[in-house]
Formats: C-alpha cells, structure tokens, sequence
C-alpha cells in the first residue's frame, strides 16, 4: 500500500475511533469522552496498528481508559472494519500516551523559568 493511501488510512481510523468514543458506542465504564486519539500508525502489511491514546486526565485514568479500549478492541474493530473497504483490516492495541500532558508541563515550567527571570532582571 502506497505511503499516502497508508496515511488516509490512519487518519480515517483515527477519526472513526474518536467518533466513537464521543458517541458513546464503547459500553465500557472505564472509556469516557475525555480520552483522544493523537494518532494511529498501521503496519505496512496491515496486520497491526498502534493507537496511541491520551487525555488531560491523571494516568490511572488514562491507564484505565486505555484498558478499557483494549478489551473492546475486537467490537471496535468489527465496527469500523463493516465501514471501510480494505482486504485485511488491522488487529488494534491501544497505548498509553503522556507525551501531550508532558509538553504541557514543560511548556508551565518553562513560562515560569521566564517569569522569574523577568522578575529578577527588573529588580
């Protein structure tokens, strides 16, 4: 599969899981609205993709959350895999992502790391 049609892949993927979080398709109590979908990267012979899932939520809900994907993976794909015509559709494992709360917390320290500079060089 080419590399552009592999990327509209990921991100029709990306988008169908997000509307299903949204939407309230995944019975499970553990996923909640508050999770996103940074980003999905596919094999390229279509057997596997990573999902990497975040939130501005404490870990363990995020770590719940995302066991709570991976236990209805199999209703998720079966789901989307009726919405799509590809031959093979791909096995989904669900991962943990912190980088986006990292940054933004990189991002606070750095904003006061100014601030205090500032401070001292006014005085």
């Amino acid at each position: 599969m080419g590399q552009y049609r592999m990327e509209r892949l990921c991100n029709q993927l990306q988008e169908e899981i997000a509307t299903m979080i949204l939407r309230h398709e995944i019975k499970d109590p553990r996923v909640n609205e508050f999770l996103t979908i940074n980003r999905v990267e596919v094999a390229r012979d279509l057997a596997y993709a990573k999902v990497y899932v975040s939130s501005f939520m404490d870990d363990m809900s995020v770590n719940r959350g995302v066991e709570g994907l991976q236990s209805a993976a199999g209703f998720i794909q079966s789901t989307i895999a009726k919405k799509l015509t590809i031959y093979k559709f791909p096995k989904l494992t669900f991962i943990a992502d912190f980088s986006m709360k990292e940054g933004y917390q990189m991002v606070q320290k750095l904003n006061a790391l100014e601030k205090d500079s500032s401070l001292n060089d006014a005085t």
